[in-house]
């Protein structure tokens, strides 16, 4: 914990150094309490839901010249009530460097970005920040980056080590052990847009390399899983059409073959007026219904999940691999009710891609609310979210309806403070 306090001494210490050149320096104090009654899983009638406050701090430092950029990102998330008191040190470690990289530029439109930093793009589908989750989304990465007018194309590459004792990584082999929620131990990918006036287009090609191991758990090869797709948007008027459309094919972990796992997506959105944004969509994510030791089912990877498909995140947010895939169709309408203040109302029905066992499809229906207040430095943010479950989705969540509670809902509320400490420019 010292490390972490010299860190930040230094760092605010440099603030007076860097004043009058093209240094800022911000941070970030977001308080989140939540109701959580069905949020994630069904909630069964005799159990209590769960309720908490949690909070994530961060402080951004960011230095920019003619031949670089450099960026470093501390954050703590902290849970109230987690340290006992009188505690000399915070119980859930969970100090980290969310974002620490240097940007070079090399002229001409060309330039390469190296560390860590969140890969985002376009509606975060397959590669996002994942920004509502406390910690976010990361990854240990390096670009080679150009861009000139509306074109663009990123070209990454990572690779992946832990640590096998205190002094260092692994100085035999390169076996990687860490797993779970799609953690790679490589990852490639190009990714490519172009932009005209009304329509723009986007193009994926991603590989990602995961660690095998035998039955003694000695490493044993990677299995590469490929996704490619593409983003397509177009805007005329007061009329915007958006679509995704994927596939996945290779090896999942565990040396399981995917096969003909899709995505496609499709939301029209209509501005009725000044105050009235409206908005429909469907999305179709293909299921597994192939034999043991392959699949069909497509998982949207390291995107912002939980703004697809409900915000009680049901479904692909370290859950429903490998499942029976999803339909969501869903209607949003977006009010503007003063200059500080709106509300989103948005209603999604689900079914699986594939049956169930049962041969039910039908999985329910979602009510999303999220109400937004501006005020003078500070924003607050609330919602409330109800889940109506239908009898496949008490098959899928592995509860009778009848040990289910009555009410699955969850409600929120954040405040979102974003000070800006320092500005300095040459």
């Amino acid at each position: 914990m010292k490390k972490q306090y010299v860190i930040l001494g230094l760092l605010l210490a440099g603030c007076l150094n860097f004043v009058q050149a093209q240094f800022t320096l911000d941070g970030e104090f977001r308080p989140r309490t939540e109701y959580r009654n069905g949020f994630g899983s069904l909630i069964a009638d005799d159990a209590d839901a769960g309720y908490g406050i949690s909070t994530r701090i961060r402080l951004n430092a960011g230095y920019a010249v003619d031949a670089y950029k450099f960026y470093v990102s501390f954050q703590d998330i902290l849970v109230w009530g987690e340290n006992r008191q009188i505690l000399p040190y915070d119980q859930n470690n969970s100090f980290a460097v969310f974002q620490a990289w240097a940007e070079i530029n090399f002229g001409s439109g060309w330039s390469t970005k190296l560390g860590r930093q969140v890969l985002s793009y376009d509606d975060q589908r397959i590669l996002g920040g994942l920004d509502w989750a406390q910690q976010g989304r990361n990854h240990d990465a390096a670009l080679i980056k150009y861009k000139k007018d509306k074109f663009l194309i990123d070209v990454a590459f990572a690779f992946n080590q832990d640590y096998s004792n205190p002094t260092g990584f692994q100085s035999v082999g390169t076996a990687y052990n860490t797993t779970g929620f799609f953690s790679y131990k490589t990852m490639q990918y190009a990714y490519l847009k172009q932009a005209w006036e009304n329509f723009s287009g986007s193009l994926l090609l991603m590989n990602n390399g995961f660690q095998e191991f035998d039955t003694n758990d000695n490493p044993d090869g990677v299995s590469n899983l490929q996704t490619l797709g593409t983003h397509l948007n177009y805007n005329v008027g007061s009329f915007g059409l958006a679509a995704n459309a994927f596939l996945q094919t290779g090896k999942r972990q565990n040396e399981i073959d995917v096969k003909g796992a899709y995505l496609l997506g499709l939301d029209l959105t209509y501005k009725a007026s000044d105050k009235v944004k409206l908005g429909a969509g469907l999305e179709i994510i293909s299921g597994n219904d192939a034999d043991p030791g392959e699949t069909g089912a497509f998982f949207p990877l390291y995107g912002t999940n939980h703004k697809f498909n409900g915000f009680m995140d049901y479904f692909y947010v370290g859950n429903h691999g490998n499942s029976v895939g999803l339909f969501d169709i869903h209607a949003s309408a977006n009010f503007t009710l003063s200059d500080t203040s709106s509300l989103m109302v948005k209603a999604l029905n689900f079914s699986g891609e594939q049956e169930l066992p049962s041969g039910e499809k039908s999985l329910g229906t979602e009510i999303d609310l999220v109400f937004k207040k501006k005020f003078k430095g500070y924003a607050l943010v609330a919602g409330y979210s109800h889940m109506f479950p239908s009898d496949g989705m008490y098959e899928l969540k592995g509860i009778t309806e009848d040990a289910a509670s009555d009410t699955q809902n969850w409600a929120w509320a954040m405040l979102v403070l974003k000070p800006k400490f320092l500005n300095g420019t040459k």
